[in-house]
């Protein structure tokens, strides 16, 4: 159990509404729709009416991996992170506006091989979250709105690997394996501005605060042989895994049929210091864990562009770089992370005046990256490309 759990910087996710997805991930200037309300919660008081927005976005992920001692490809995976919201101002002309948000912060994970070389690390890991974002806002002027919302939490967690022990069978000799799962809690606030400079440039701020998905009680089983059950015994745990802050400044720019927007966030990572997994029942081989992370604050450049073709039809594209909070050293298999490069577009039709389909497609490559796992002597050169599938609606009430 000396490796047995720790994360990358890949469980956070930023595919909470499609028409910014394809504008690399931008939108904390302009308020497309009501996706408005993770984006920036002020930008709720430009939309005209009650709208109701949902979308479901397909993740695909792969990492290959090798080192001196073999290579090895994750398993396919597909994930499935979506976003609901309803929102708009209480009534027409109002200043005020309400809605609520239902969406996925984080969803990702990794499964490896059967018996892979890093198997003792890990074999696999899921970590998924939904927020719940009820939220308001204010029109304090033509030129500035104000808007926040309180954010609920709930997630799952579930991670297997294998243990340095053996049960012989025959002429079989299979590895002992243990399986960590647990349902998260947490809380925390999402604050936006929106300033409306005049009818071309529009500028918006937004901070999302860390929210500490808590484990209590979560379940320990292993199977290993009879000999040992009683140094590994079913029993529960507690964990916390941090969704960081974010702090975002974005600046969005109508001339004629086309919009451009620009988006800077940065991300707390800091606040993963560590992975600490207590155990309910400790023995002299199942002790609590405490694996180091150090990860570091980053700064994700974005832009995007949206151009209208027709009343019907707007095209959009975006690109970002995203640099990695995974300092070398702690470079783990559970979720590989290194600098990554995406490119996105995108199509909105309008086939009714109320009705809006979006449709986005992402492209995600990170830079090849030879690291090293100190805390569990584990060295190895990954690579990992994502494809990201989206689609959704809009429909104004």
């Amino acid at each position: 159990m000396s490796a047995m759990t720790s994360f990358g910087g890949g469980y956070d996710l930023n595919l909470q509404g499609l028409r910014q997805l394809a504008m690399g991930g931008t939108g904390t200037a302009i308020a497309w729709d009501a996706s408005t309300i993770f984006y920036n919660p002020a930008g709720m008081s430009d939309l005209k009416s009650i709208q109701v927005y949902a979308d479901v976005v397909a993740v695909m992920p792969t990492t290959a991996f090798g080192n001196s001692m073999g290579s090895a490809v994750s398993k396919p995976q597909t994930f499935t992170p979506f976003s609901f919201y309803v929102g708009g101002p209480i009534q027409q002309g109002s200043k005020f506006a309400v809605g609520l948000g239902i969406y996925t912060p984080a969803g990702l994970g990794i499964a490896w091989p059967d018996n892979w070389q890093g198997s003792n690390i890990v074999q696999s890991v899921q970590f998924s979250a939904f927020f719940f974002q009820p939220t308001i806002s204010y029109q304090v002027n033509d030129f500035l709105s104000v808007g926040g919302g309180f954010v609920y939490g709930i997630g799952t967690f579930d991670f297997k690997s294998t243990l340095p022990v053996e049960s012989y069978v025959g002429n079989n000799d299979t590895l002992g394996s243990g399986h960590l799962h647990g349902t998260a809690t947490g809380a925390g606030f999402n604050l936006g501005v929106h300033l409306k400079i005049n009818d071309n440039l529009q500028i918006g701020l937004n901070y999302r605060s860390q929210v500490n998905m808590g484990i209590s009680s979560g379940s320990a089983t292993f199977s290993v042989p009879s000999a040992l059950t009683s140094e590994f015994p079913a029993t529960h745990f507690d964990s916390d895994v941090p969704i960081p802050q974010v702090a975002s400044i974005g600046v969005g720019w109508k001339t004629g049929k086309l919009t451009l927007q620009f988006d800077l966030n940065y991300t707390g990572w800091n606040s993963f210091d560590s992975l600490r997994i207590n155990f309910a029942e400790n023995t002299a081989a199942l002790q609590n864990e405490h694996a180091p992370r150090h990860y570091r604050n980053t700064l994700t450049p974005r832009a995007g562009a949206n151009y209208k073709i027709s009343k019907i039809v707007s095209l959009m594209a975006g690109a970002y770089f995203d640099p990695t909070p995974v300092v070398n050293g702690f470079v783990s298999p559970d979720l590989p992370d290194a600098n990554r490069i995406g490119g996105s577009c995108g199509i909105s039709v309008k086939p009714w005046p109320r009705l809006t389909v979006l449709a986005a497609l992402e492209g995600v490559s990170s830079l090849k990256r030879n690291a090293t796992y100190d805390y569990a002597q584990f060295d190895g050169t990954y690579k990992t490309e994502v494809i990201s599938l989206g689609l959704g609606f809009y429909y104004n009430l």
